[in-house]
């Protein structure tokens, strides 16, 4: 019998908030695949070879795992493969999500707890047995991310438009007592590449600390 993994579910507070409102959220610790990289001179998220390659990558070892424990003789396992993540900062100054030059990224997938670190290995060793050995394959890695207090929204259009949506974001933590720090988050529950801008939905996450 297959055990099933309802994780949208579970998890909806985190991966489908209201875009009606700015709310606390308690992140617990997960683990991810994960890419670090940076955007290219001249380029955005949109079209830089380097991030095309993470994503790639990415995708590719999340979906070998989910069909490799499916197909498991064995305790089989079926769960839906995660929103791709990232988060965004810059090496020196401040993040401002309307001037895209000098981004640093780590992007990534959730994955269940049930993947340990020899699964991940075997799954890189079958995609590359599939694909061949790709640049991106060796960026990969397996890691657990706590995230802990903090704010988020859901944002709908393009991401032109989400300065808005942070300036929101700001005037919620200032109003309530509370300083953001760390990496800005951005979970994509659409697909930028397919879908229509105007439809896009976008969780907006920031790490925050209660001010005294």
């Amino acid at each position: 019998m297959m055990l099933k993994l309802d994780l949208r579910k579970e998890l909806k507070h985190l991966y489908m908030p209201s875009a009606k409102k700015v709310e606390v959220v308690e992140v617990p610790l997960m683990q991810f695949a994960m890419v670090d990289g940076s955007i290219e001179p001249g380029h955005g998220p949109g079209d830089s070879p380097g991030f095309d390659e993470a994503m790639q990558a990415l995708y590719g070892v999340s979906y070998t795992l989910k069909f490799m424990l499916k197909k498991r003789a064995e305790n089989p396992v079926d769960y839906p493969v995660m929103a791709l993540e990232g988060l965004w900062w810059v090496e020196q100054g401040t993040f401002d999500i309307r001037v895209k030059d000098n981004w640093g990224y780590t992007i990534m997938i959730m994955q269940p707890d049930l993947i340990t670190p020899a699964l991940f290995q075997e799954g890189l060793a079958q995609l590359r047995k599939k694909r061949g050995d790709q640049p991106g394959f060796a960026r990969l890695r397996l890691e657990t991310f706590h995230e802990g207090l903090c704010i988020q929204t859901l944002h709908i259009g393009p991401y032109a438009t989400e300065p808005a949506t942070i300036d929101k974001m700001d005037a919620f933590a200032l109003e309530h007592g509370y300083q953001m720090h760390g990496k800005h988050h951005e979970i994509y529950t659409g697909d930028p590449r397919r879908g229509d801008p105007e439809k896009l939905k976008t969780v907006l996450r920031h790490p925050v600390k209660k001010v005294s």
